[in-house]
C-alpha cells in the first residue's frame, strides 16, 4: 500500500494557522484603536455612595484605587488610548433614572461610563501614577464647572434696555479683545494671569499661561482652552458689573517679575495704581494681615486695555 500523502492536510493546517494570526492581530490593531474611557471614584465620599451598590464590589478605596491603576496601566501597555473621568454617583443615580435602568448592574456602570467620554473634563492618561492624576481631575472638573456656569451666566444676563445688545455676548467680544490688550502690553516673557469674579454662589476663579516672544508677527502661545475660560469668566465679571479683580504676574530672563493689576467695577476693568497693587498683593486675602513682598519683584500699574462700554 502507498504511503499516505498528508501535503495538502499540512498546507491546510498551516493556511488556517495563518488566518488565524492575522485575524489576531487584526482584532489586537482594531482594540487598540477603539479608545477607552475609566470613570474613577477620586472622593472617598463618592466611594462610599457606590458601596451601596451590591454588584459594586470593592469595599476599601484605597485598594480600589489601586485596582483603577492597575487597570490603566494594562490599557496602556496594549497601546489603547484611554480617557479618565471622575464618576459622580449623584449624576450616575439620576442618569440610571432617566433612562429607566437598574443602578445596581454593572451594565448600567458602563453605559454611564461610556457616556464620560463625551465629558471635556476627561483626561487622556499619560502614565501618570494614580496620587498625581486625581488632583489633576479634581482641576479638570473644577475648570469645567466653572466655565459652564459663567456661560450660563452670560447667557442670562439678557439685552441691553437701550440699544436691544445681548449683553453677554457683547461682554465676551470686550473680555477677548481686553486680552489681546492684556498680552500686546504684557510684552516678551512669560505671562501668568488670575482673574477672580465673586457671584451670588460662587467665586469664579480663571488662569492663563501666555508666552509672548519678541516676534511681532508670532502669535502668544496659548492653550486653546485656558483661553476660553479665561475669556469667558473675564465677560461674566463684565456682563454682572460687580466686583472682581484680574493680576499680570510677568516673568523675563534679563529682569525680575512684574506685576500689574486691575479691578472690576461696574462693567468696567479698571487699572490699579502701583501702590494698590502691592497692597493687593502683598495682604493675606485670609486674615487681612500684611504679607512681606517677594525679593526681585516690581509692583506695577496696570494699563489700559479696556474700552467703555455702550451698555448701562
Amino acid at each position: 500500500m502507498p504511503p499516505k500523502d498528508d501535503t495538502g492536510s499540512h498546507r491546510t493546517r498551516r493556511t488556517a494557522t495563518t488566518r488565524t494570526t492575522r485575524s489576531t492581530s487584526r482584532r489586537r490593531t482594531a482594540r487598540r484603536e477603539a479608545p477607552s474611557t475609566v470613570g474613577l471614584l477620586a472622593d472617598p465620599g463618592d466611594f462610599a455612595a457606590m458601596r451601596g451598590y451590591r454588584s459594586f464590589t470593592f469595599d476599601d478605596h484605597q485598594d480600589y484605587l489601586r485596582h483603577v491603576e492597575d487597570l490603566l496601566r494594562s490599557l496602556a501597555a496594549q497601546g489603547i488610548h484611554t480617557t479618565v473621568a471622575l464618576f459622580d454617583p449623584e449624576e450616575y443615580a439620576e442618569h440610571c433614572a432617566e433612562h429607566g435602568l437598574d443602578p445596581d448592574t454593572a451594565d448600567a456602570r458602563t453605559r454611564f461610563t461610556a457616556e464620560l467620554a463625551g465629558s471635556s473634563a476627561g483626561l487622556p492618561y499619560r502614565g501618570q501614577p494614580i496620587d498625581e492624576l486625581v488632583p489633576l481631575l479634581v482641576d479638570e472638573a473644577v475648570r469645567q464647572a466653572t466655565w459652564e456656569y459663567a456661560t450660563t451666566l452670560l447667557a442670562g444676563v439678557g439685552d441691553c434696555a437701550d440699544c436691544g445688545e445681548d449683553i453677554g455676548n457683547a461682554s465676551f467680544d470686550r473680555a477677548a479683545e481686553a486680552l489681546k490688550r492684556l498680552l500686546a502690553g504684557a510684552g516678551p516673557g512669560h505671562h501668568h494671569f488670575v482673574c477672580s469674579v465673586p457671584t451670588a454662589t460662587e467665586q469664579l476663579l480663571a488662569v492663563l499661561h501666555a508666552d509672548v516672544t519678541a516676534d511681532a508677527d508670532a502669535p502668544p502661545r496659548i492653550e486653546s482652552r485656558q483661553g476660553l475660560d479665561f475669556v469667558t469668566v473675564l465677560a461674566a465679571g463684565l456682563a454682572l458689573g460687580g466686583p472682581g479683580g484680574l493680576v499680570l504676574r510677568s516673568s523675563r530672563e534679563d529682569r525680575g517679575d512684574r506685576v500689574h493689576g486691575w479691578r472690576l467695577d461696574r462693567g468696567r476693568l479698571t487699572a490699579l495704581s502701583a501702590a494698590a497693587v502691592f497692597n493687593a498683593y502683598c495682604t493675606d486675602a485670609d486674615t487681612g494681615d500684611p504679607v512681606a513682598p517677594e525679593p526681585g519683584v516690581e509692583y506695577c500699574p496696570g494699563y489700559e486695555v479696556d474700552l467703555p462700554s455702550p451698555h448701562h
